[in-house]
């Protein structure tokens, strides 16, 4: 089993799509700063090295990825620390990506030597779960660290609850919000309201009114590590797992969102981008759509546009029957290594702050601030910081509202070849926009995941 996790994990870092989101999946972001992209010949190089741990009682060692991100979030973190324990000292390991997380850890404990670890790592929510099964070693739970988990998102938390226990502190929040140009809508006739508990197939007419009379699609998502029919799906409480198994064949709830996006691409009121660049900086930041739809890391993208400050407003996800839709899409969480002497120590740190101690709303307000991190803990979001009106967003409070919408989450199954599927669903896609059979289609996706699963 350890064997094929490793070979799991290099061959999907070798179709690895770089991608900027929130927490990240190997072969995506799928959350807020990911730049876990990688090539053939990237994956190549020797392993990153992890930092280790320091001989100092006082100091504790940590590896994350995205400077822009993560990293300005565990400075954070360590500020608000420093002040209930002055001799405090984190030290802070920036690497490429959450690839070179998981294989420092898969090459740990294919070893069963986990003296390289650093105290603490950042690891992708949807992985971790085969980590924990695979190397229990490598990791020390949080139980007994204080920390009131009913304050957090349960979706968030469902992924680092293993066997009943709790192993990682959430750091960022991949809830999903719907954006829309609400000066575009009004241009066509409509407003925010009309766009918020509604059905997909009266998102469509209105996709398509404002398409004629504006220009803009309405939506847009990057084709090439496709997201929609998740997150879609999981705003309708289902996931595209059964026990363990893909749940696509018979499954009319999936087949119907396919024909939803099928539909928006084939009219225009969905532009399907053939890769992460062209969604961000031709359809989103290049003025091509009034809508966004991904997890809330997408929003400094929204902002990069300034001539739309004041024009967008966010909402929630239309649904087959109407009613609000919720999801998440990405995020990571920090945890303790099997290699941490100062268990004490990290358990304390990480419940002072990520855990929603007496310093997680300094932490988030800060991370929020410098990296554009948003809380999944409740109590965190209710500083001034997070109730604010946002300028961009027509003085809408998104920031509350995000952490919010969070708590409405359902939590779904999820499943280590989760990119596997998205690969696979995204063929079918483009398959059915070309006039392919959608029945076959998606016995063929489920067929492919199934192979790939097979020991």
């Amino acid at each position: 089993m350890k064997k094929k996790l490793l070979s799991m994990m290099l061959a999907t870092a070798l179709v690895t799509t770089s991608f900027v989101a929130c927490g990240g999946g190997t072969d995506t972001a799928a959350t807020g700063g990911d730049t876990a992209g990688t090539d053939a010949a990237a994956e190549e190089e020797a392993p990153v090295e992890l930092i280790g741990t320091s001989e100092d009682p006082n100091t504790l060692t940590v590896t994350a990825w995205d400077e822009n991100f993560n990293i300005p979030a565990l400075e954070a973190a360590a500020a608000a620390y420093k002040k209930e324990n002055p001799d405090f000292k984190l030290e802070i390991q920036t690497v490429s990506g959450s690839t070179d997380v998981e294989q420092a850890v898969t090459l740990a404990g294919s070893s069963n030597d986990f003296s390289q670890l650093p105290d603490i790592v950042l690891f992708q929510d949807h992985y971790i779960q085969n980590y924990v099964a695979n190397y229990p070693d490598a990791w020390q739970d949080l139980e007994g660290a204080g920390i009131d988990w009913s304050d957090f998102g349960a979706e968030k938390l469902s992924y680092s609850t293993i066997d009943g226990k709790h192993y990682g502190a959430p750091v960022d929040n991949g809830t999903c919000v719907f954006a829309y140009r609400i000066d575009i809508l009004e241009q066509a006739g409509y407003t925010i309201d009309d766009v918020t508990g509604i059905t997909w197939e009266r998102w469509l007419e209105i996709a398509r009114d404002v398409k004629d009379k504006t220009g803009y699609a309405l939506l847009s998502m990057d084709h090439s590590g496709d997201d929609l029919p998740y997150m879609m799906l999981q705003a309708e409480g289902q996931s595209q797992w059964k026990d363990g198994k893909p749940n696509l064949v018979g499954n009319d709830t999936f087949k119907q969102i396919i024909e939803v996006i099928v539909e928006g691409a084939n009219d225009g009121t969905i532009l399907l981008a053939n890769g992460w660049t062209e969604y961000t900086d031709n359809t989103i930041k290049g003025d091509q759509v009034a809508g966004v739809f991904n997890g809330n890391w997408i929003i400094p993208t929204i902002e990069a546009n300034d001539a739309a400050s004041g024009k967008w407003e966010i909402t929630t996800i239309p649904t087959l029957s109407g009613k609000e839709g919720y999801a998440s899409n990405g995020g990571s969480s920090l945890y303790i290594t099997g290699n941490c002497e100062k268990v004490e120590l990290a358990q304390a740190f990480l419940a002072y702050t990520f855990g929603g101690g007496a310093g997680a709303m300094e932490t988030y307000d800060n991370a929020l601030r410098n990296g554009g991190v948003i809380t999944t803990c409740v109590s965190a979001s209710k500083s001034d910081v997070y109730s604010e009106g946002v300028a961009f967003f027509n003085d809408q409070p998104i920031y509350t509202t995000v952490v919010e919408y969070g708590t409405h989450v359902p939590t779904i199954e999820q499943n280590d070849y989760h990119y596997t599927l998205r690969t696979s669903v995204g063929n079918l896609i483009t398959n059915v926009q070309n006039g392919a059979d959608i029945d076959a289609e998606i016995e063929n996706a489920q067929s492919e995941v199934e192979f790939a699963m097979e020991d």
